[in-house]
């Protein structure tokens, strides 16, 4: 048996979990992943989990969440130019799903509403008959992430909370999206209306970073933030009838199968062509 297994589906596992899913336990691991003793984890976190360092801008290292939060050489992640595609946000594993009545409802997942994730059922309704990207990172993704288009964003609205796995097994446990810590903005743009964009913080994230938490016009493609050390999750929310996802992933999604995306790439266009 797994160790997440152990942990989501077994009593004595669920009761071991519950301090590791707490705030301090996260804080404290990021602290200690901001030591410089901590570099000593780079080389042996890289060749275990596939890293390819050439890809990556490495000075100024001084700690392990300085390499997690490594920038990737801009030419490896060109951004689509064409401003009718609904362009990719970060790295990562991408599933879509049709937003119904209020409800998610993932393949072999459970269930969340939008209320329930955005705390916000005035905003919530805005997105029925829409659709909800979730884009799952890995921790040997890129962990810096961009606008996925652009407009005008509100401040950011910080919802405090737990910090379970972001693994399959976990959301199959329970509505992790809605109980974990997140933070998200509200975004006006031209082509696909009032959307969402939130970051999910997920078990051994110390801390979510964006960098323009407070009111203002953003352009897509730029930085929005960054995850420090875990795996995390980027959730996009589009209104009905604003956008048309391709074939292919809504194919794959209502299959429970993730379709590996990365910055920049497009993951549909804009329903007023």
């Amino acid at each position: 048996m797994s160790t997440l297994n152990f942990l989501y589906n077994t009593k004595l596992g669920r009761i071991l979990l519950r301090p590791l899913i707490l705030k301090p336990v996260s804080d404290f691991s990021g602290w200690l992943l901001d030591r410089k003793i901590s570099k000593c984890i780079i080389k042996p976190f890289a060749n275990s989990n596939n890293i390819q360092l050439s890809d990556y801008i490495l000075d100024d290292i001084n700690c392990f969440n300085d390499f997690f939060c490594r920038r990737i050489k801009p030419e490896l992640r060109p951004l689509d130019t064409d401003e009718s595609h609904l362009m990719t946000p970060c790295d990562g594993l991408l599933k879509v799903y049709p937003i119904k009545d209020g409800l998610v409802i993932p393949v072999k997942q459970s269930k969340f509403t939008i209320a329930d994730l955005l705390e916000d059922k005035e905003l919530a309704a805005s997105f029925d008959g829409g659709y909800c990207l979730v884009y799952r990172l890995c921790v040997n993704h890129y962990h810096r992430y961009s606008y996925f288009e652009t407009g005008e964003k509100s401040k950011d609205v910080v919802i405090p909370g737990f910090y379970h796995t972001v693994q399959p097994i976990a959301l199959e446990a329970g509505p992790v999206f809605v109980q974990n810590a997140r933070q998200y903005t509200v975004i006006d743009t031209v082509k696909f209306g009032r959307c969402v964009q939130m970051e999910v913080g997920a078990m051994l994230v110390g801390r979510i970073v964006n960098e323009e938490p407070q009111h203002s016009s953003v352009l897509r493609g730029s930085e929005k933030g960054h995850f420090e050390y875990g795996g995390s999750t980027i959730i996009v929310l589009i209104p009905a009838n604003k956008a048309n996802i391709y074939s292919e992933i809504l194919a794959s999604s209502s299959e429970g199968i993730e379709t590996s995306v990365t910055l920049g790439q497009s993951v549909g266009a804009s329903s007023s062509l």
